[in-house]
């Protein structure tokens, strides 16, 4: 861990609690009404600096998205009311005006987040993010040592983790992988006792397929998924019972509330459910109502029983207890064994 002067850590002590208070405004906010979004991502570019094999979600010819475009963006989902916006890829910080998107998001009086594979990150340019006002950071580290399989690996990026516990004033999580396509599960567990050991949140997601669904999991796997898990404590990190049922081959009975409180806005500006259902409901933003929320919040989704996407689980999560979808005939049942 490096050595944090006081001031410092005071300083982020004040920004944690800022943040803390404003998500609990956010769960309140959902409780009472369920006519908005909570979360949404968005992509400000396709391209990606990296190419991970299990990755359908980019391309390394786009061109970002202009700026000027996605502040429109911003502020449609602002007037739908989403509490918080996830900037995505690709990868997000290739974009040449992402400092200017997040200050934006926060104009608008919405959270800030970024999902990125770290490749980018530097002391100059935390402090940068740190100044647009970024309060979330993730950082997905698949393996150790880089592979085939992918390059987003401990021994590549441990050193901007130290950068991060050193100068980031936002919060940072490392989620580490199980499942599909990765050849070394306790790999998983290095990372996230490297994480927690920087002072950062941990979480590990098990790993979908080319469609977003689930590989049932072997038994090592499982293993280093519950040992991973005991070292989470905190917040969203530790909302992890629908992976947990996914992990021991069951599904999941549960209410998908994609395309409500959950909504992707891809690089087209276009609204699907997730990144894995690309398509639908392929609305554009700007057309997109409050009537386009209340259908999506009641429509059951075939893949929301195996699915694997942790975002829409915690989103939807709100209405857990509430609203229960109205199941057309021939839909995928619930409860069912994966094998």
């Amino acid at each position: 861990m490096p050595n944090i002067p006081l001031r410092t850590r005071f300083r982020r002590k004040m920004l944690g609690l800022n943040r803390g208070l404003r998500e609990a405004r956010m769960i309140a906010r959902a409780l009472v009404d369920t006519d908005h979004p909570v979360l949404a991502h968005m992509i400000p570019t396709r391209r990606c600096n990296i190419a991970c094999a299990y990755c359908n979600e980019y391309d390394h010819v786009s061109s970002p998205v202009a700026f000027d475009v996605l502040a429109e963006r911003t502020d449609a989902l602002a007037d739908l009311g989403v509490s918080c916006i996830t900037l995505s890829g690709g990868e997000p910080m290739l974009h040449p005006q992402l400092d200017d998107l997040i200050q934006h998001i926060r104009s608008r009086g919405m959270i800030a987040g970024l999902i990125t594979n770290g490749y980018l990150l530097g002391p100059p340019r935390i402090r940068q993010l740190n100044d647009a006002g970024l309060e979330y950071l993730q950082i997905s580290i698949d393996n150790v040592e880089p592979d085939q399989t992918s390059m987003k690996s401990l021994r590549v990026l441990d050193r901007k983790l130290e950068m991060l516990a050193e100068h980031a004033d936002f919060e940072v999580n490392i989620n580490s992988v199980v499942g599909s396509g990765i050849p070394n599960p306790s790999d998983a567990y290095t990372v996230a006792k490297r994480a927690t050991a920087l002072g950062f949140t941990s979480t590990v997601g098990v790993i979908h397929d080319g469609d977003g669904q689930l590989r049932p999991l072997g038994k090592e796997e499982r293993r280093v998924y519950e040992r991973v898990k005991a070292l989470s404590k905190r917040g969203y990190s530790r909302l992890t019972y629908f992976q947990d049922n996914l992990v021991h081959g069951k599904v999941n009975k549960w209410n998908c509330r994609a395309g409500a409180r959950y909504l992707y806005i891809c690089e087209d500006g276009l609204v699907h459910y997730c990144s894995q259902q690309r398509g639908t409901p392929g609305i554009p933003l700007s057309d997109y109502t409050v009537g386009d929320i209340r259908r999506a919040y009641r429509t059951p989704k075939a893949c929301a029983p195996a699915c694997t996407i942790s975002c829409v689980h915690k989103a939807s999560a709100v209405d857990f207890f509430r609203d229960p979808h109205r199941r057309s005939p021939g839909s995928a049942p619930a409860g069912v064994e994966l094998n």
